[in-house]
């Protein structure tokens, strides 16, 4: 059985590779990203069997994303869109100390994505179902879309994780609050910051647990994280490291939590490897690759949280 299913737009990534403007970039790298795709890689590597769902362009780009989580041991569910083209993300370093991100979207195959597009018994036969507030923002065929899955896990008794993951150039606070309200009040798990918890209305925490959710995880950066419950409050503190790559920090912490939570491991522990992810994932460029696999995260552990290895 999957254990876990994750359902949305993975895009082509090209990142400079120097410090500086995107206005003088001499070189770019290619790779991919995606947030759903993010945390289904770092499960995959956490010993957890994850299953992905996505549109991309029947083009080189979608075929690279296809090939790359195939070979992360992901079960890949691509529909090849002929229609349109897989969408493209650009990283700069302005500065050192800062990463600015412009996404080229509009249109593309992920944001095609239809409830039409999820097979039967894909859903029902897993273990747990992870979605993001980015999907459902991307058109109105994708908010559906993941408005059926998490209506189909519901209905068959499968957990729902979601990320909140606002993205303010996908939509207006106005806007998306109701949209990402609306499934956080279906999830049984509800990951976000603090300023996203906001952006579902006031003492968002409280409201969720009294609708149901099992758990509300807040994401504090490099303070740790917590998880409210209706019974208590449970907090770990981050590891103190030097980021390199701030991008995708927020899913490997997800993919850490979630892979104790299957594992039913007791909260603060589960707290502490995903925060243990989090902070790896800034250590090398790019969205994913440095998601760790069940050997470095007990190294890292093993070491206080220290990457240096002696």
């Amino acid at each position: 059985m999957t254990r876990v299913v994750t359902l949305g737009e993975t895009m082509a990534l090209a990142r400079t590779t120097e410090i500086g403007s995107l206005r003088h970039a001499s070189g770019l790298a290619l790779g991919i990203g995606g947030a759903e795709s993010n945390v289904a890689v770092g499960l995959q590597r956490l010993g957890i069997e994850t299953s992905w769902l996505g549109r991309v362009g029947d083009d080189p780009l979608g075929e690279r994303i296809v090939r790359e989580l195939r070979g992360e041991g992901l079960d890949v569910r691509a529909v090849f869109d002929t229609a349109a083209a897989t969408g493209l993300m650009i990283k700069e370093r302005p500065s050192a100390a800062s990463t600015a991100v412009h996404y080229y979207r509009r249109g593309s195959a992920g944001s095609r994505l239809s409830a039409a597009d999820v097979p039967d018994g894909w859903i029902e036969e897993a273990a747990l179902l992870h979605v993001t507030g980015i999907t459902p923002l991307l058109s109105d065929t994708a908010r559906s879309a993941v408005l059926a899955v998490v209506e189909r896990a519901r209905a068959a008794g499968v957990p729902v994780s979601f990320d909140i993951n606002y993205r303010s150039a996908l939509a207006a606070p106005e806007v998306a609050g109701p949209v990402l309200r609306e499934i956080a009040e279906r999830a049984t798990l509800v990951f976000g910051g603090i300023e996203e918890l906001d952006l579902l209305g006031p003492d968002a925490t409280t409201s969720l647990l009294a609708a149901g959710a099992a758990q509300v995880i807040v994401k504090r950066g490099p303070e740790g994280a917590a998880v409210f419950t209706l019974d208590d409050t449970t907090e770990a503190l981050g590891f103190a490291i030097e980021p390199l790559d701030t991008v995708g920090a927020g899913d490997a912490f997800v993919a850490g939590y979630l892979s104790a939570w299957l594992e039913g491991l007791p909260t603060g522990d589960a707290l502490v490897r995903g925060n243990a992810c989090g902070a790896m994932a800034c250590l090398v460029p790019g969205d994913w690759e440095a998601a760790p696999t069940r050997r470095d995260l007990e190294r890292f552990l093993a070491g206080g949280g220290d990457p240096v290895r002696r």
